[in-house]
């Protein structure tokens, strides 16, 4: 009997000894105790605006300084999505659509605000990215630009709730304002590189290659991202886009040729972008006050030198200053 009983205090104590030895295991194995990415992004990520109140002439970053925001004080907004530099490991690199670098636009675009803000006495809200496009594209949705990527996501996220909070402040302060989207376009597949700036209102090419009679219409100016601008404007739709009082062709006269603009009406078949997603979205298409408009800056003459950079900054800020008198009646002021 007492052998029977030393056996069973035996088995007991191995039970006793074995089972925490198993939970161990079995916890060490677990790959959300080991994986070095977290399950859920919301137990690493703060809430969008946690930084904020979001104060005039205070610049603001997200997560790792992948993006930066520039809190102004004008009607103004600049946006540069494709012109970052860093390359994360913890992004892993996108496998579709575009990944080439709009060269130089992070540097003309603080180059803009700069100048802007000599000028006018005031700051105008700038966002930018950082990150290099092979990691995220801040132009397209959410699916295509990060990739399912969570660190590229809340870049993403981060981005687009700047502008958002850019568009508010410029509402509140001022009642309207305009987004502008600024990109490089380069060669032509076939070689050719047209150095005309490309103006985009979400006018497809070939519909910005009709006659004013059949662009200048009620259909054409709600479709477009100008549309807020447009409906408080004393000049027509299509003088708005192309005609007299247009940005293209107050550029033009100030030295660089556009397309859409007087001399230039429409793309005539020729390779143009009419605007993305940062336009569809935060344009005023679907409603709003605040109007966009993406600007494709060839890179010669532009893009490739600090003093090209200076010279458009200045014929910019020139050229964004009579658009606003013509269409919204005033003066850039903070």
């Amino acid at each position: 009997m007492k052998k029977v009983q030393s056996i069973l205090n035996f088995l007991l104590l191995s039970i006793i000894t074995f089972v925490p030895s198993l939970f161990i295991g079995c916890e060490d194995s677990n790959p959300e105790q080991n994986s070095s990415i977290p399950i859920d992004a919301q137990d690493i990520f703060p809430e969008l605006g946690y930084d904020s109140p979001y104060f005039a002439d205070s610049i603001y970053f997200g997560r790792e300084k992948y993006i930066e925001y520039h809190s102004g004080s004008l009607p103004i907004i600049l946006s540069a999505p494709h012109g970052g530099w860093i390359d994360p490991p913890e992004i892993s690199d996108r496998t579709q659509g575009t990944t080439q670098i709009d060269t130089n636009t992070y540097q003309l675009t603080k180059m803009i605000m700069d100048t802007l803000t000599i000028r006018f006495g005031g700051k105008p809200h700038v966002i930018l990215c950082l990150l290099e496009r092979l990691k995220l594209d801040a132009n397209r949705d959410s699916a295509e630009a990060a990739e399912g990527n969570i660190y590229a996501e809340r870049a993403w996220a981060e981005y687009h709730y700047y502008l958002d909070i850019a568009k508010e402040l410029v509402t509140v302060n001022h009642g309207s304002g305009i987004v502008f989207d600024i990109h490089g376009h380069g060669e032509n597949p076939d070689g050719y590189y047209d150095l005309r700036t490309w103006l985009g209102y979400l006018i497809k090419s070939n519909k910005l290659d009709l006659p004013d009679e059949e662009l200048n219409t009620e259909a054409f100016k709600d479709k477009s991202s100008i549309r807020a601008l447009a409906d408080s404007s004393p000049f027509a739709f299509v003088n708005i886009v192309r005609g007299e009082t247009s940005l293209g062709t107050i550029l033009d006269s100030l030295g660089y040729e556009c397309v859409p603009s007087v001399n230039d009406p429409g793309p005539a078949g020729s390779r143009y972008f009419s605007g993305g997603y940062i336009t569809a979205r935060h344009g005023s298409r679907d409603g709003g006050i605040i109007s966009a408009i993406q600007v494709e800056l060839p890179q010669p003459g532009i893009r490739d030198t600090g003093e090209n950079w200076s010279r458009y900054a200045s014929a910019f800020s020139t050229a964004v200053n009579t658009y606003y008198g013509h269409h919204l009646e005033q003066n850039i002021h903070p």
